[in-house]
């Protein structure tokens, strides 16, 4: 009897143990199954979404390259041949290292980048630039060329420049810094391509200084379309002259270190181009005469006087008198003491519409400031830079008569903590406050001012930090001064960079939600040809 039951528990046991390993190998089983599955659930989805990928136009797969950054646009390239020739066709900026080993590669580059319209070429300093040959080839490949960069490209001649004007007729902005062509080449662009619209050019070396040098322009760009000059660090500036009086559509004119007598030729630029609506002078030869001069323009909107020590009140005066539609006005004094109070009376009776106004270097005193306040009803950003004289007083008059003030800069003035509290109740629609270099103004203080009006920005630098953000163009940047904030663009220095590194993130994403949309449109027309196959 015991025998048979100790039979009958083994014969259990075993029992129990063959279930379990059936189990166990019915679960592996399941498992592995399962997985073969999903692979292949997971290969026929890719599958399709190649197959979907392939269908989409290439319209729609350039806007999706184009909203992404330049390191995954290269990649994106690498894909497959289709999205190699996409990508380059849909490339319309392009920045290249312009040494002299990219002549023999500029076909491959161009047969590529076809739909190339804006073009930057630069070359170290230190190395051998591309010659008259190259651009040449360039320009052949580029007919449709809109905007041309070129920086340190010293190989270049007039006779490069002539080449390259006769093959891209279609050019409307034209930047050149430290290059070596001259007048010739200048005369060149401006004959062969009347569609350019802006001109910018710094430092030319080709040039010649004194009676000798021969004139640029007017050409038939001038009398056409071009609209924007601007000339810097150049020897003899006066030779554009003639450009920049037959320039009869002209509306910005700006001047940055550029020797010569500017007085002479002010009044003969006024008495035949009646358009212009911004000028920017730093560091050139200009005194009230040409002041006097400028005020005959009578659309004048944007004025920037920095560091122009012959420039007084009664320039500023003249200017104020006669543009009454003025809107920015910058002045760099120099802490020269020429322009003052007066001038700034004269702006603040004329110059109703004023909603801009940095002085550095100049000592306003409650006088015309409180003028200024009270009649400028509509100025939104005042940035007062290096003044002894504007002190907790004047901030407070700033307080109680800014109505509209929305930015407020204050830079090595000798305010203090209760210059601070007065903004605690006025200036009601102020958004943002930047104070730097004034000792007596403390964090305790900024902090109080920040409770007491949450919604305000507050920027405090006490200057014993190194300021990195100045900026090497002078004028207002040189103080920290930024009214409105800009966005540095600049074109990449590799030897194939795209533009879009310098696009806003909310850019980025717009053109992600474009190709997005493109895509989910192409794929509902796909399902319906699909469904309508199908039935």
């Amino acid at each position: 009897m015991g025998q048979s039951v100790s039979t009958a528990k083994l014969t259990s046991r075993r029992d129990c143990n063959r279930s379990q390993r059936s189990k166990s190998k019915s679960t592996a089983l399941i498992g592995q199954m399962q997985a073969e599955e999903a692979e292949e659930v997971e290969r026929n989805s890719i599958d399709g979404l190649s197959d979907i990928i392939s269908v989409l136009p290439d319209e729609c797969l350039a806007c999706i390259f184009q909203s992404l950054t330049p390191g995954d646009r290269k990649r994106c390239s690498l894909v497959c041949r289709r999205w190699l020739r996409i990508e380059g066709q849909s490339r319309h900026r392009l920045s290249l290292n312009a040494q002299s080993d990219l002549h023999p590669h500029i076909t491959s580059i161009f047969s590529r980048f076809d739909a190339v319209t804006k073009l930057a070429l630069k070359c170290d300093r230190r190395s051998v630039s591309i010659g008259d040959e190259a651009l040449a080839q360039i320009s052949e490949h580029c007919r449709n060329l809109t905007r041309l960069k070129l920086r340190a490209c010293r190989d270049l001649t007039d006779a490069g420049m002539l080449a390259f004007a006769k093959n891209c007729k279609c050019l409307k902005k034209l930047s050149c810094g430290s290059c070596t062509f001259g007048a010739k080449g200048m005369n060149a662009v401006l004959d062969y391509c009347p569609a350019l619209e802006e001109l910018s050019v710094k430092r030319l070396r080709g040039i010649t200084d004194g009676a000798a040098a021969e004139p640029i322009g007017p050409g038939v760009a001038a009398a056409a379309s071009l609209k924007s000059i601007c000339l810097k660090e150049l020897y003899n500036g006066q030779c554009f002259g003639p450009l920049i009086v037959g320039a009869k559509n002209l509306r910005s004119l700006k001047l940055f270190r550029c020797s010569g007598d500017w007085d002479k030729l002010f009044p003969l630029i006024v008495d035949r181009v009646t358009g212009i609506v911004e000028i920017h002078m730093e560091r050139i030869q200009v005194s009230d005469i040409g002041l006097t001069a400028i005020s005959n323009c009578l659309n004048l909107e944007i004025l920037h006087l920095v560091k122009t020590p012959e420039c007084t009140n009664v320039g500023l005066g003249s200017v104020a008198e006669k543009c009454r539609l003025l809107r920015k006005l910058h002045i760099d004094g120099w802490k020269a003491n020429r322009i003052g109070d007066q001038g700034l009376i004269a702006v603040a009776k004329s110059c109703l519409n004023l909603q801009e106004l940095v002085l550095i270097g100049v000592n306003p005193t409650n006088i015309s400031l409180e003028m200024l306040a009270s009649n400028c009803q509509n100025l939104e950003r005042l940035a007062l830079c290096g003044s002894d004289t504007v002190g907790d007083a004047e901030i407070s008059c700033i307080a109680l008569k800014c109505i509209a003030l929305k930015k407020l800069c204050i830079k090595s003035c000798p305010v203090s903590d209760h210059g601070m509290e007065a903004l605690a109740s006025g200036c009601p629609n102020l958004v943002k406050v930047k104070v730097k270099k004034c000792r007596g103004v403390t964090s305790e203080g900024v902090e109080w001012l920040r409770t007491n009006r949450g919604s305000l920005v507050i920027n405090l630098d006490t200057g014993e930090q190194l300021d990195a953000s100045a900026s090497d163009g002078g004028g207002a940047q040189d103080n920290g001064v930024e009214f409105p904030p800009m966005v540095a663009s600049q074109i990449g220095a590799p030897s194939i960079a795209s533009s879009s590194t310098g696009r806003s993130t909310s850019h980025k994403l717009l053109g992600l939600l474009s190709g997005m949309s493109l895509v989910a449109c192409t794929l509902r027309r796909f399902g319906n040809s699909n469904g309508s196959s199908q039935s």
